[in-house]
């Protein structure tokens, strides 16, 4: 096709179909403008196809055709952007073959890292210093090219009098999980992108962990040797037409005016808290307790800023605990699916550099760059961690910050920065003696720090306990839907739900009443009141940070209900749903009382108590009897006081352990 009848067809075809589009653009000072592929096929097969053989040839025309428009404003020309580009273009990183260059193509991936938005030379002027000839050369290589030779006859060097600069950035891509083979790694592919896609809006969608549509022209690089000559090998980059984002967090998330509409009227629905729990996860049979606590938690609370610049989290962290086989991944990888935004990880693959950042040394974008992890690319969304208790000390404790300031600090190689990640996280562990024992405390239970254990607001325990109806219920529901794959429909189906914890997440930012107030306070103090034992020893059934939990569950529970206010009702919701998890973690069979040191400090009241009577016996004996005396005498007087001798056994060998005391000989037993 003739140069002059591509520019008269896109003229034909963008003043049928975009000018009023153009006309806007152009009073706003938008020099792109977004053209549905779909529309030019059926306007003109012959167009279509040589946009995709040829297309920079194509968005060159379409740009002269645009200039020779009667549009307001500067003579910028404006760049064609395309979208719903067809099936038979799609194609995947590791399929991409020298056949492919200078092709329309379009791929799904996900975003690793990201370099800094940089002015890039696109055409240089030079004077000639002999005749004062200018030269205008275009510059397509990272290096500048300068003229060789003026039409006078001079040589060498050449006064550069102007240079047109272009924002230019660029990116690293990888495939997405969803499109890599079996054991296959994921390939990964450098992008650069121009002008208005290196805008504030644009840069949002390449944020790294964003999963995107990317549109683009697939080039080649030339590789340069030590030596200063040319590779026979070439690098391939993709240049970006357009980039189109596929996972929005909650604050990009669009809803139409129907939609809204729809929102409304299921918050008026007295029955949505049941409907919202049976369908967050229709296909686990029961656990309707954990459902609401995730729910819940899908809506969060509010992120509060305080004049002092302290912050207070509005997320909540979920920690399941349970027997095997109890549904705990299965309602993990639901979750990935109704969340706006989420990331699903397990503990064995992942370290503490996978869950927070890391510094890698990169080619492509220079020097050293931060290579976000997990929790980061989870950024107002939601981090799902399989089999927490799988993971090393070394590599937990990359958490705690993450959890509760909600950022990640890194000092390496020439990089000082804190990342932000406002992320809810759930977390499922197992017991490490298989099945959960409700008299031993949970730190004791799973391989992970108290300090850590600590930072989840509802920590939920699943037991498998045989019951003749539960199990014959359990085993109808999961026959049934083996039998017919849809027995267990959604009420509300899942897009409707993301958009229903969207729109509460942008728009509903709840006040709590005095009323919810007062519950919350009369909740805590009696349940303050409610420890048992005198000083030292006395159990500790709340503590301030669960208070803080009980704020947050309040919130979310009027976000459910779309409203600004957070009552009495809300406030009792968040009170049962803590009271439920305290009464599984922090429950002393001992003392028939709650204990949160059995959670926050992995040693219970009565322990402490234990532990107490031994040390005060220890001094005792010593000042009686001098520094070395028998064991079996230590034993004597703790039995008599109530301390059984296993007890004792197992606190001197822990004292052992901590270098407290030692044994001289056999039997014998000396204070440090």
């Amino acid at each position: 096709m003739e140069t002059v009848e591509q520019i008269r067809l896109w003229g034909e075809f963008l003043s049928e179909h975009y000018y009023a589009e153009l006309l806007e653009q152009a009073r706003k000072h938008n020099y792109w403008i977004q053209v549905d592929f779909g529309e030019i096929s059926r306007f003109s097969i012959e167009l279509a196809d040589e946009i995709i053989k040829e297309p920079e040839e194509q968005i060159k025309a379409a740009e002269v055709a645009i200039g020779q428009m009667d549009l307001p404003g500067e003579r910028k020309p404006i760049t064609v952007r395309f979208f719903n580009i067809p099936e038979s273009q799609r194609i995947r990183l590791r399929e991409i073959r020298s056949s492919d260059l200078e092709k329309l193509l379009w791929t799904r991936a996900v975003v690793r890292n990201k370099g800094e938005v940089r002015p890039r030379v696109v055409a240089a002027k030079f004077e000639c210093p002999a005749c004062g000839n200018v030269i205008n050369i275009l510059q397509l290589d990272k290096k500048l090219k300068e003229p060789t030779k003026c039409s006078c006859g001079r040589k060498g060097r050449f006064k550069k009098i102007h240079e047109e600069l272009i924002d230019a950035q660029g990116f690293v891509v990888e495939e997405a999980s969803e499109d890599l083979d079996g054991g296959a790694q994921p390939k990964r592919m450098n992008v650069l992108v121009k002008n208005d896609l290196t805008s504030p809006h644009s840069e949002q969608r390449t944020n790294p962990g964003s999963k995107i549509i990317l549109t683009g022209i697939v080039k080649l690089v030339p590789i340069l040797l030590r030596t200063g000559g040319q590779s026979t090998n070439y690098d391939i980059i993709i240049e970006g037409n357009n980039v189109q984002t596929t996972q929005e967090d909650f604050t990009q998330l669009e809803i139409n005016e129907e939609e809204k509409q729809q929102i409304l009227a299921l918050s008026e629905d007295p029955k949505l808290v049941k409907k919202m729990v049976d369908s967050l996860a229709p296909t686990i049979y029961g656990h309707d307790k954990i459902k609401e606590g995730l729910l819940l938690q899908l809506f969060g609370g509010v992120r509060k800023q305080r004049p002092d610049g302290v912050v207070t989290r509005g997320d909540t962290h979920i920690l399941l605990i349970g027997d095997p086989g109890a549904a705990k991944s299965q309602m993990l990888k639901r979750l990935s699916v109704v969340a706006p935004k989420s990331r699903y990880t397990t503990g064995r693959g992942a370290t503490g550099a996978g869950l927070a950042a890391s510094v890698v040394k990169d080619e492509f974008l220079q020097g050293w760059s931060l290579e976000a992890g997990a929790l980061v690319l989870a950024h107002k969304g939601l981090c799902l961690i399989d089999e927490l208790d799988k993971m090393s000390k070394e590599d937990s404790s990359s958490m705690h910050e993450a959890l509760e300031q909600q950022s990640v600090s890194i000092s390496k190689a020439n990089i000082q920065a804190t990342l932000v990640c406002e992320t809810s996280v759930v977390a499922a562990a197992n017991p490490k003696l298989g099945r959960f024992d409700p008299y031993l405390t949970v730190a004791e239970q799973i391989n992970l720090p108290v300090t850590l254990i600590n930072r989840f607001d509802l920590i939920y325990v699943i037991r498998d306990i045989p019951d003749a109806t539960t199990d014959e219920r359990l085993a109808s529901f999961v026959l049934s839907l083996h039998q017919n794959t849809n027995a267990a429909e959604a009420v509300i189906d899942t897009q409707m739900m993301r958009k229903y914890i969207a729109y509460a997440k942008q728009n509903i930012f709840p006040k709590i009443t005095d009323e919810a107030i007062d519950e919350l306070r009369d909740y805590y103090i009696k349940m303050r009141a409610s420890g048992k034992g005198e000083g030292h020893t006395k159990t500790i059934p709340i503590s301030a940070r669960q208070l803080e939990g009980l704020v947050r569950l309040t919130e979310a529970s009027a976000r459910l209900r779309l409203s600004l206010i957070a009552d009495k009702r809300d406030a009792k919701r968040a009170i049962d749903l803590v009271d439920y998890c305290l009464r599984q973690v922090a429950f002393d069979e001992q003392t028939g009382a709650l204990d949160i040191d059995r959670l926050t400090t992995g040693v219970s009241a009565t322990q402490r108590n234990k532990i107490s009577i031994i040390r005060e016996t220890l001094n005792e004996l010593t000042a009686k009897l001098g520094k070395t005396f028998e064991l079996k005498d230590l034993i004597e007087i703790v039995t008599s006081k109530g301390v059984t001798e296993q007890e004792a056994e197992e606190v001197l060998e822990k004292m052992r352990k901590e270098g407290e005391i030692f044994e001289p000989r056999r039997g014998m037993i000396q204070k440090m």
